[in-house]
């Protein structure tokens, strides 16, 4: 691939931003609440269309219901417009709810499963107002000991549960179904890992794909094999990106393992994935809990473009040849040259090709946005985790 390949391709590049990281949110142990932080999703969107505003790759927002709820969803999005984003996937909420303690759409009872269906249609409801492609379902569903519920019944009605989603869904629009190794059930979550989703959504149709959290996998595991696989079934659908260095996720991406991001990456430039085509979305799904919000996306961002463009400079026939001739250390080398190489000069590059500041993060912090929402958003009850 050619330099200027290269820079049209990080030129192209697009990764959704969440809503929620610009409220405040983070650990469950405690929150720590921050001035400035808005108080309705209208100014969620725009601190959101701050981060496009800088970096130029982030046009998207993800909601989240019902911490986004509003009367007119229509409205939301052309408010979203005038500010230079759009209106992404719409993310579901049945985890928050007394009703959901033994589940939501496993739950064994039908009132409460029905009460979860009924969410997720919703949803798609809001899907139709604001012209968005993408569901995105995770599931805090499990179960804490041995014999609490019939783990092949539970997976029954999740499968049903899907199936009346799916149905619902338009024409354009597509599922995500998100996993997670555990966490808050502790004995068995209904949706662990990577294959129970690609099961369902194989089942489900074509618009079904898996959502890859990058903080949901047990310690160890080869993420990028997961990433190739699903690319090479064509059930890849999103990616969650974030960080996580024990049990939660909710940290920067390439915070814990930017050698795994960049890993990651090299196998969406492998797939071609990286076109709008693709089907593959990316997202960031992260919580800031004592770190300023809107650098944080600001500096989440850059470490996708830097571990993108390292990506986009392996030299893919030197890997090949490497790899053909069974040279171990030589096709190691191709990779490692291409994550060792400083990639800031060429964003920097990029950035000015496209009318912006060089240096995102310093031509914010001059801004004086951050010094005018602390004042102005005085008043009233800041949005939050559970908000």
């Amino acid at each position: 691939m050619t330099e200027t390949d290269v820079r049209a391709a990080l030129r192209a590049q697009r990764i959704e931003v969440p809503s929620w990281a610009y409220g405040n949110s983070g650990t469950r142990f405690k929150v720590f609440a921050q001035p400035g932080v808005p108080r309705t999703p209208e100014e969620k969107i725009a601190d959101a269309a701050q981060v496009h505003a800088y970096t130029g790759v982030a046009p998207v927002v993800s909601l989240h219901i019902p911490w986004d709820r509003v009367d007119d969803f229509g409205k939301l999005a052309s408010y979203a417009a005038e500010r230079g984003v759009r209106i992404g996937t719409i993310n579901t909420n049945v985890f928050q709810d007394d009703d959901y303690r033994l589940g939501s759409v496993t739950n064994p009872d039908p009132r409460i499963r029905r009460k979860a269906l009924g969410h997720l249609l919703e949803c798609v409801d809001i899907m139709d107002a604001t012209g968005s492609r993408d569901l995105k379902l995770w599931f805090s569903d499990g179960t804490n000991y041995p014999g609490q519920d019939d783990i092949r019944a539970r997976q029954d009605r999740l499968a049903e549960a899907l199936a009346a989603t799916y149905d619902r869904l338009g024409p354009e629009q597509r599922m995500l179904l998100e996993y997670k190794l555990f966490e808050p059930a502790f004995y068995l979550t209904d949706v662990p890992d990577w294959g129970t989703a690609y099961a369902h959504c194989l089942k489900l149709g074509e618009r079904a794909r898996v959502v890859i959290d990058t903080g949901h996998h047990a310690p160890g595991t080869n993420i990028e094999f997961i990433v190739a696989f699903l690319l090479r079934e064509g059930k890849l659908g999103a990616f969650d990106f974030n960080s996580r260095f024990y049990a939660d996720d909710d940290l920067m991406v390439g915070a814990a393992d930017p050698f795994q991001l960049f890993r990651i990456m090299h196998e969406i430039v492998r797939a071609d994935a990286l076109r709008e085509e693709s089907g593959v979305n990316f997202m960031l799904d992260q919580c800031h809990n004592i770190e300023p919000k809107i650098p944080a996306q600001i500096r989440s961002v850059m470490n996708v473009q830097e571990a993108t463009a390292k990506a986009l400079l392996v030299d893919a026939g030197a890997l090949a040849a490497a790899q053909a001739a069974g040279d171990v250390l030589g096709a190691n080398g191709v990779l490692m040259d291409a994550y060792n190489t400083d990639v800031r000069p060429l964003l920097a590059q990029v950035r000015t090709e496209m009318g912006l500041d060089p240096d995102p993060m310093a031509a914010y912090a001059r801004s004086g946005y951050a010094e005018r929402i602390v004042a102005e958003r005085v008043g009233g009850q800041q949005a939050g985790w559970g908000a």
